[in-house]
């Protein structure tokens, strides 16, 4: 007797890693993701194969040795790699619908097909959501959270990796005092402040034992930074290059005057994402002031190893009747953790960390008049 076999395009196996691609794929940051050391946004699987709920990525320095000519021995000559690690840690993530027998008559497999669309937006958002979040994360704790003391902790490890609007001096180790300096009127974005970004963020504002930001290799071998803003600090860069774009740019409907498409300028791709948040003018945390008296927001400049994605499981699917059989039920879960990698500068492996992949511009973003 012959059997009736489920088609291999309909089967749950099928479903979740088409589900796990896709949602991936379709991200904002994903053409800044790959698994190798020389991404923006490094993702790993390892724990899919084995146990634990932490994985270590291993960040390296420059090698800055000169080279040991002829026959000079080499021996005893070695350049230390300077290698350090950043751990990230895993949880669950889950989410869930459920949908009425009288609405929808459907089997199991058709259901997963009706809640597709909608667990697929979620997952999207929550991995967009998750890497905004860690670019605004103050050494692994979400910036909304943390205190001035945490604050200025990072402000003092990340002189090398932050600006502070128009210029150097604004810098301080006290995050309110740095962040004060602020004022719509000087510290907006500048062609003048991008690229004192860039060099800062080159020569990782020349401070001894920070590593420098690697750019990313992108198709004909050019090598660029990519920065992440909220939408009103890309109108202000957008602006500022608006005349830059007239002149330099492509003719007709294809130039970024015109398609409002992604800006590229002096070696960085500027990149509009529209969750990304601003600070209030005047913020507060638990009722400590940020220290900013403009509304403001930063721009992330990002090079290689910027953020890490590690997942112990891909995206899967779970199926459960409720109520005598009258009400379907769809999960989609999967265990995966995003961080900020960090790189330790003190004596230890992880003491003094700063940011590894990211140089941060605090801007002043404000509202459209």
């Amino acid at each position: 007797m012959a059997e009736t076999r489920a088609a291999t395009g309909l089967t749950v196996e099928q479903w979740d890693d088409d589900y796990f691609v896709e949602y991936v794929q379709e991200s904002v940051f994903r053409p800044y993701m790959g698994t190798s050391e020389t991404s923006v946004i490094q993702l790993n699987e390892d724990l899919t194969r084995k146990k634990g709920d932490k994985f270590t990525f291993a960040l390296l320095n420059r090698l800055t040795n000169e080279p040991v000519l002829g026959n000079a021995t080499l021996e005893g000559n070695e350049e230390d790699l300077s290698s350090r690690s950043f751990e990230l840690t895993v949880d669950m993530r889950r989410n869930a619908v459920k949908v009425p027998k009288m609405e929808q008559q459907r089997s199991a497999i058709d259901l997963r097909e009706g809640a597709r669309s909608a667990l697929k937006v979620w997952s999207m958002e929550d991995l967009r959501n998750s890497v905004i979040a860690s670019m605004y994360s103050i050494d692994g704790v979400a910036f909304g959270s943390t205190s001035a003391a945490q604050r200025n902790t990072w402000s003092a490890n990340n002189a090398g990796r932050v600006l502070y609007g128009a210029t150097v001096s604004n810098y301080s180790a006290t995050f309110a005092t740095a962040m004060a300096t602020l004022d719509t009127t000087n510290d907006r974005a500048t062609l003048a402040i991008l690229r004192l970004a860039k060099r800062r963020a080159l020569t990782a504002g020349g401070i001894a034992g920070v590593p420098k930001i690697r750019p990313i290799e992108v198709s004909g071998g050019k090598r660029v930074l990519v920065a992440f803003c909220a939408p009103l600090v890309f109108r202000d860069i957008s602006a500022a290059l608006e005349q830059t774009n007239r002149d330099a740019m492509e003719r007709g409907m294809a130039n970024p005057v015109f398609t409002g498409a992604d800006l590229y300028y002096d070696g960085i791709v500027y990149k509009e994402v529209d969750d990304m948040p601003v600070l209030a003018a005047n913020a507060t945390i638990g009722g400590v002031a940020v220290g900013n008296t403009v509304q403001a927001s930063p721009i992330f400049l990002c090079g290689a190893q910027a953020v890490g994605v590690a997942y112990a499981q891909r995206s899967r699917t779970v199926t459960k009747d409720f109520d005598f059989d009258s009400k379907y039920g769809v999960a989609v879960e999967e265990i995966r953790g995003i961080g900020k990698m960090r790189y330790g500068t003190g004596a230890g492996d992880t003491d003094t960390p700063c940011d590894y992949g990211v140089f941060t511009t605090w801007l002043a973003a404000p509202a459209d008049a």
